[in-house]
């Protein structure tokens, strides 16, 4: 990770961070794993994150977007872990975030109410994550979404997301 401060004297305004190593198939509850050595480390990184924006006073006017490009299925498969699925999971946090809230229509995980039986269904485009961010965070303008963007995505519905 960019320390924060170095990155914070840059002006920067955005940043993407990458962490692969999530595509495990086998052993995803193991203690000494792949996942659970992800999830320590994200954690760890988010909470540097936090207070590198708390000691620059900038946490109150943050939001950071944690997300993942795939879903798991539900079910564990024989060698204790799960393979790609539909449903994902992201997580939403900053200052300006309007937080406490879990933002999805859950539909359950009993097979009659997964995605062709097997995968968690999706229920909120993460999209619609993305472009409410742009517009009402950063203010990028909704035709420049609209077309240049997100191409496609006027549709998607408003969530309120961020605090006034």
């Amino acid at each position: 990770l960019l320390y924060t401060s170095e990155f914070l004297q840059r002006g920067s305004q955005v940043a993407v961070l990458e962490m692969g190593g999530w595509d495990s198939h086998a052993n995803q509850a193991a203690p000494g794993g792949a996942t659970s050595s992800n999830l320590r480390t994200l954690d760890a990184a988010l909470a540097a994150l936090q207070r590198g924006l708390r000691d620059a006073g900038l946490w109150q006017c943050s939001v950071i977007l944690v997300c993942t490009e795939f879903g798991r299925q539900v079910s564990i498969n024989g060698t204790q872990g799960t393979d790609h699925g539909s449903g994902g999971a992201a997580l939403l946090l900053g200052g300006a975030v309007r937080g406490g809230h879990v933002w999805a229509d859950w539909p359950g995980l009993a097979a009659k109410d997964r995605f062709e039986g097997r995968d968690l269904r999706v229920t909120t485009d993460l999209r619609a994550v993305w472009r409410n961010i742009l517009d009402q965070h950063l203010q990028v303008s909704r035709a420049a979404l609209d077309t240049r963007v997100l191409p496609g995505t006027a549709g998607l519905p408003r969530l309120d997301l961020l605090r006034a």
